[in-house]
């Protein structure tokens, strides 16, 4: 009996040791993470918003065919986002942010440079458009959404409430809306434009870029003419403590979101010409930050296709995050819209 009780006694010693030594690893691991989170390191470029969360950048960026889902599961036809009396769990701020500062910069932009390729921006600029653009009305840019049903803020109080769901089928409260002022003010200059709708994560999220592509490719053979796809998207930014980041910038007194260029880098397959969709991307930079200073995030040039494979004018497009509003939103794809337009009749 006595033998058995110093083997208990050692047995509960061990297994505390064991535990208190696992609960310090946890601690300094999250007061690490913690201090990672803040304005300076999210504004610097080191952490990374792709998942739908911020976490550290990783050294190597990983390939990726599918971009990270923003959201999980699928959204209910019938869902309605929470009126503000009615809102369960805890509250979390929203902050607004500026991000400015990639891994490398030219002229009045930058870029997050994720592949082992070193552009030269001063020939991309110079070099003509990778097709030819004519300037007749015929449809020639197609505005599409992958990921269509994810939408923004609907209410501007400085705070996002857990059981705030991001995703919704109501036009007005998302991506569509967007794309729809990005097409109106194409059309406006006399650019040529379709814009599709067709909710590609509803009600399967899984296999949104495979459906996506087929609609684009579909148009594609309906509009010959078509030169430029943009699939167009929002992104999400949060911090470990719940924190919802909103990058923003103001232009004539008004706050707008800002927006993320993507254009991938992949030698392999069919997706040989994706230099020719950075030729695209540099100039669209450029454009938009000498039209609307600190519209653009880091331009995110990375070892990825996501659907840039469909012809060489083909670019994903991230506009604010959940935490901005739809008219913040809006009023930057009514700026992307005019920028595009200035880049494609090179005004």
């Amino acid at each position: 009996m006595k033998k058995r009780r110093i083997k208990l006694i050692l047995t509960l010693t061990t297994f505390s040791l064991v535990i208190s030594v696992s609960l310090a690893m946890v601690a300094q691991r999250a007061s690490e993470c913690f201090e990672l989170f803040d304005d300076a390191a999210i504004a610097a470029g080191l952490l990374s918003f792709g998942s739908g969360s911020l976490e550290p950048a990783p050294t190597e960026e990983p390939t990726a065919v599918v971009r990270p889902m923003s959201g999980s599961s699928p959204v209910s036809p019938t869902e309605q986002s929470p009126t503000r009396a009615s809102h369960t769990g805890s509250a979390h701020p929203v902050k607004d942010i500026n991000i400015d500062q990639g891994s490398e910069s030219y002229d009045n932009f930058t870029v997050k440079n994720a592949t082992p390729y070193e552009p030269d921006y001063a020939a991309l600029l110079a070099s003509e458009l990778p097709f030819d653009f004519d300037d007749d009305h015929t449809v020639q840019v197609l505005i599409y959404h992958t990921h269509t049903c994810e939408s923004y803020l609907t209410e501007d109080t400085g705070e996002y409430y857990d059981d705030f769901y991001p995703r919704s089928t109501d036009p007005d409260q998302g991506v569509i809306a967007v794309g729809d002022k990005l097409a109106a003010m194409l059309k406006s200059r006399g650019v040529g434009v379709v814009h599709d709708k067709t909710l590609h994560d509803y009600p399967s999220y899984e296999g949104s870029y495979s459906r996506s592509w087929d609609t684009a490719c579909s148009y594609l053979e309906r509009y010959p003419n078509i030169k430029v796809t943009i699939d167009l998207h929002r992104d999400s930014m949060t911090a470990s403590d719940g924190t919802k980041y909103k990058p923003t910038f103001t232009y004539q007194g008004h706050k707008a979101a800002q927006i993320m260029i993507m254009t991938g880098y992949n030698t392999s397959g069919d997706f040989s010409f994706w230099d020719e969709n950075l030729i695209l991307a540099v100039k669209l930079q450029q454009r938009c930050e000498e039209m609307y200073p600190g519209m653009t995030r880091p331009l995110y040039f990375g070892e990825f296709t996501y659907n840039m494979d469909l012809n060489n004018g083909s670019l994903l497009i991230e506009v604010g995050t959940d935490a901005n509003t739809p008219e913040e939103a809006c009023r930057s794809g009514e700026m992307l819209g005019n920028a595009l337009s200035s880049v494609l009749q090179k005004g």
